[in-house]
């Protein structure tokens, strides 16, 4: 059974084995625990103590919001896993002013149904950084 929680309580890096599928140099479970860490606002999904899916924020507390990262571990997709997470993080965020976060084209659908408007943005990409080394 999933169950979400939206602290780090327990969390070690051996529970955050298999994420970042697809990415050239990914960070560790050591700097994913920091990431998570580092952010204002996370929550998990979790499966006994594995961590099978997660969504970060940072907010400065006031007006804004940014939603960095959501996965949900491949075994573990189209389970509605990824909705829920979102759905909470809005929950958590929702006296904000705005929230963004850029998407691929090809996952917008899926955040537009979980109730966010498309938009533009613009960005930067260090790829020789992706891993937070």
């Amino acid at each position: 059974m999933i169950r979400y929680q939206n602290n780090l309580e327990n969390i070690v890096p051996e529970n955050l084995e298999g994420f970042f599928v697809g990415w050239l140099t990914p960070p560790t479970p050591v700097k994913h625990l920091e990431i998570l860490r580092g952010s204002s606002h996370v929550c998990l999904a979790l499966e006994d103590e594995r961590v099978v899916g997660f969504i970060t924020a940072i907010s400065d507390g006031v007006l804004s919001a940014y939603i960095p990262l959501l996965e949900v571990l491949p075994e573990f997709q189209s389970r509605g896993i990824g909705k829920e997470l979102v759905r909470q993080m809005l929950e958590m965020l929702s006296n904000l002013y705005m929230i963004d976060l850029l998407c691929d084209e090809n996952v917008q659908g899926f955040y537009a149904k979980c109730g966010m408007l498309e938009g533009q943005g613009m960005f930067i990409r260090n790829y020789k950084r992706q891993s937070g080394e």
